[in-house]
C-alpha cells in the first residue's frame, strides 16, 4: 500500500471543486494484477478497481457518509490478504475490536478503518438508502502504531469533512450532546423500538453522543425544555409525532431567553407518530426518501447538523397563546384527526378509516372567517432572519410583565442508565429489550445517557408558573374589531384548514407551494353545499395536492398572512398542529424564520 497526503493548506472557500485530500493504493495479493486506488475528495470517497488494464470506479458521496472508526483485528484470520479494500453490505466477516480492548490480536500489526455510509439507491418504484461499510486495511509499516497513524489521518479528515470544518489532524470534538425527548405513546406506540433499531445505531456509527429522556406524562417535554439549561445540548430532537415537537416549541417560548435559545439550539424531529406532517415535509423539500418506519435519511440529518430557518405561527384563543409550526383546523379534517384517536393502534391508516365515517355523517359548522389575503405570492420578498424581535409575555391569556422565572430540574429524581461509560455497564429494571432476546439490546455511544421512564421517588412536576413569551402580536385583541382591509366570510362551512407546510400528514400534500420559511399560510375553505362525491374527490386527491388548484363556489385555497375564525355554538373541534384546543374564537399570524430546524444535507 502506498500513500500520499495532498491536503496541505486547503480549507474553507479555497477548496477547488473535487479537491483530493488523501489517496492510497491498496494491493490485493489474493488477486494478481488487481489494485484498488482510493481517493478522499471534497465530493466523497472514490474507489477505482484496476484489473488487467481495465478499471471500474465507484464514488460514495460525502453526504452519504456518516462516520468512520479505526479498529484492530480480534483474532488472526487464516488465509487473509495483506491489504483489504472491500465494500461490505450485511454481516461483516472480519472480527475487530477497539484499540483498548483486551481481546485484540497482537500478531496483526494492521489498522482497519471502517467507513460507514448509507447510499441512496433506486429500487423498483422508489428510492431508498442502503447501508454500506467500506473497510480499509493499513499495513505498510512494521509497527501497528505507524499503521494506525495513517488510518487515523483518514478518519480525522473524513470527520472534518462531514462536520464542514477545516481539515486538521485533530478530530472535531462533539463538545455537546444532542437531547432526545421520546414519547413512547406516539402513534402505534413503537417509538422506543424504532429509536433502538433505526436511529441509535446510526448515532453510534457516527459517534454522536446523546441524552435520551422518555416522556412520563403529558407536557413533560414542554416542562423539560422550559426548566432545564438547554444550552448544554447542541440540538433538541423530538422522537414521536408532531405533538412532541409542539410541546418542545411551546416550552422554548415559555423561557425568558426564548429568542437566544431558539437562535442557538436547532430543533429536529424523528417521525414515530401517526401524522408526521413536518418530517414528511422535510423529506419532500430536501429530496430525501420517506418510507414509513424507515428513519435512515432523517436520522442521518442529526449527524450532519445542517440547519435551515422555519416560520412559526402565533395562535391566540380566548384563554391561551401558543406557537404552531404545522396547521390550524376547524371542521372535517379536525374531526377526523381527533375522533380517530381511538384507532391510534393502526397508525396513519386511522385517518382514512375515519374519513369514510365522517363522509357518511357529514357535519356543517356556522361561523365567520376573516383573513388578510396575500395578493401575489410570487412577489413576496425573501424573509430575513430577524436580529431582534419585539417581545411579549402572556400569563393566563393576559399580556403582562412576568415574575422572575425560576429554572428548576423537573426530573431530578430520574434514574440514569449509562452505557459504556468507563467500561462499566449498569443493569436496569426498565431497560429496553430487543425482539430477539431477553437481554438488553439498547444501543448507545460512549458518553450517552438513557434516563429512566420511572423515577426513584414521587413524580416531580415543575411548580413554576408558566408564562408564554415570544414575538409581540401585530393583531388587535381577539374581541376587538378587525381593520378594514381584512376579508370576511360568514356562513356554513364543512371545513376550514390553514397550513404552513406542504404536508400536514404522511399522505396529505395540503399546500404544494409552501416552504419552511416563506411567510405564507395557505387557507383551504370548503363551504356547505358541496356534494359528498365532490368531497370524496377532494379527499382522494389530497395525497397528490391536486385540490390546491380548485377554485369554485364551494372550494378555494387562499394565501394569507393572518386570519381569525369565530365559530358559532359550542359543538366542534379546533386543532393546532393536530392538538385539540378550546373551541371558540381563534386568530393567528405568521412570523418568518424564528426557529432553526435540522434538515438533510443536500451537498
Amino acid at each position: 500500500m502506498f500513500g500520499k497526503d495532498v491536503s496541505k493548506n486547503i480549507e474553507g472557500d479555497s477548496v477547488p471543486k473535487d479537491h483530493v485530500y488523501l489517496e492510497e493504493t491498496f494491493y490485493i495479493l489474493s488477486k494478481k494484477n488487481s489494485v484498488f486506488r482510493v481517493r478522499l475528495t471534497s465530493k466523497g470517497l472514490s474507489l477505482t478497481k484496476e484489473t488487467d488494464g481495465s478499471s471500474k470506479e465507484q464514488t460514495i458521496l460525502l453526504r452519504d457518509i456518516i462516520g468512520s472508526k479505526c479498529m484492530r483485528s480480534k483474532r488472526r484470520r487464516h488465509g487473509a490478504s495483506s491489504c483489504v479494500c472491500s465494500s461490505l453490505v450485511g454481516p461483516q466477516q472480519l472480527k475487530v475490536v477497539e484499540e483498548n480492548s483486551g481481546d485484540l490480536d497482537e500478531n496483526d500489526i494492521s489498522a482497519y478503518l471502517y467507513i460507514y455510509s448509507y447510499i441512496l439507491k433506486r429500487s423498483r418504484r422508489s428510492w431508498k438508502r442502503e447501508r454500506t461499510t467500506i473497510t480499509l486495511r493499513f499495513r505498510s509499516f512494521d509497527k501497528y502504531e505507524d499503521n494506525n497513524r495513517e488510518a487515523q489521518k483518514w478518519r480525522t479528515t473524513i470527520k472534518c469533512l462531514i462536520a464542514g470544518q477545516p481539515i486538521t489532524y485533530v478530530p472535531p470534538l462533539n463538545d455537546k450532546k444532542i437531547l432526545i425527548l421520546l414519547n413512547p405513546k406516539s402513534g402505534p406506540g413503537k417509538a422506543r423500538e424504532l429509536f433502538q433499531t433505526k436511529v441509535a445505531p446510526i448515532l453510534q456509527e457516527a459517534e454522536v453522543p446523546y441524552d435520551l429522556h422518555v416522556t412520563k406524562y403529558a407536557q413533560f417535554a414542554r416542562e423539560f425544555v422550559r426548566t432545564r439549561n438547554v444550552y448544554a445540548w447542541r440540538t433538541i430532537v423530538a422522537v414521536g409525532g408532531d405533538g412532541v415537537l409542539f410541546e418542545i416549541l411551546n416550552g422554548m417560548f415559555e423561557r425568558l431567553d426564548w429568542q437566544q435559545a431558539l437562535s442557538e439550539i436547532p430543533l429536529a424531529i424523528i417521525p414515530c407518530g401517526s401524522g408526521n406532517g413536518l418530517a414528511r415535509t422535510i423529506c419532500h423539500l430536501y429530496n430525501e426518501p420517506y418510507i414509513t418506519q424507515n428513519l435512515t435519511g432523517i436520522s442521518m440529518a442529526l449527524v450532519k447538523n445542517r440547519i435551515t430557518p422555519m416560520d412559526v405561527v402565533r395562535i391566540e384563543t380566548k384563554t391561551k397563546i401558543m406557537f404552531s409550526f404545522l396547521s390550524v383546523g376547524w371542521g372535517l379534517l379536525s374531526d377526523i384527526d381527533i375522533e380517530s384517536e381511538r384507532l391510534r393502534a393502526i397508525g396513519g391508516q386511522r385517518f382514512a378509516v375515519w374519513a369514510v365515517a365522517r363522509l357518511l355523517g357529514l357535519r356543517r359548522y356556522r361561523g365567520v372567517i376573516s383573513y388578510v389575503k396575500i395578493k401575489d405570492v410570487t412577489n413576496l420578498p425573501k424573509p430575513k432572519q430577524p436580529l431582534t424581535l419585539s417581545h411579549s409575555v402572556s400569563q393566563d391569556g393576559a399580556l403582562d410583565s412576568p415574575d422572575a422565572e425560576a429554572f428548576i430540574d423537573c426530573d431530578e429524581n430520574s434514574e440514569v442508565f449509562s452505557n459504556a461509560v468507563n467500561g462499566k455497564h449498569h443493569q436496569r429494571v426498565d431497560s429496553w429489550y430487543s425482539v430477539n432476546s431477553r437481554r438488553s439490546a439498547f444501543y448507545s455511544t460512549r458518553g450517552s445517557e438513557y434516563h429512566s421512564v420511572t423515577s426513584g421517588g414521587s413524580e416531580m412536576r415543575s411548580p413554576v408558573h408558566a408564562c408564554m413569551h415570544g414575538p409581540a402580536s401585530h393583531l388587535p385583541s381577539l374581541v376587538s374589531q378587525l381593520p378594514s382591509h381584512w376579508v370576511h366570510e360568514e356562513g356554513e362551512f364543512v371545513m376550514v384548514h390553514v397550513a404552513y407546510q406542504p404536508y400536514i400528514g404522511e399522505d396529505f400534500l395540503f399546500a404544494p407551494r409552501s416552504t419552511l420559511s416563506d411567510g405564507v399560510m395557505w387557507m383551504l375553505i370548503i363551504k356547505a353545499g358541496i356534494s359528498r362525491s365532490q368531497l370524496l374527490s377532494f379527499l382522494l386527491g389530497i395525497g397528490q395536492g391536486s385540490h390546491a388548484e380548485i377554485n369554485n363556489e364551494y372550494v378555494k385555497m387562499i394565501p394569507v398572512s393572518a386570519f381569525r375564525i369565530v365559530p358559532e355554538g359550542s359543538s366542534g373541534y379546533l386543532t393546532v398542529d393536530g392538538e385539540l384546543v378550546e373551541y371558540g374564537p381563534i386568530q393567528a399570524e405568521i412570523f418568518p424564520n424564528v426557529v432553526n430546524l435540522i434538515v438533510p444535507d443536500l451537498k
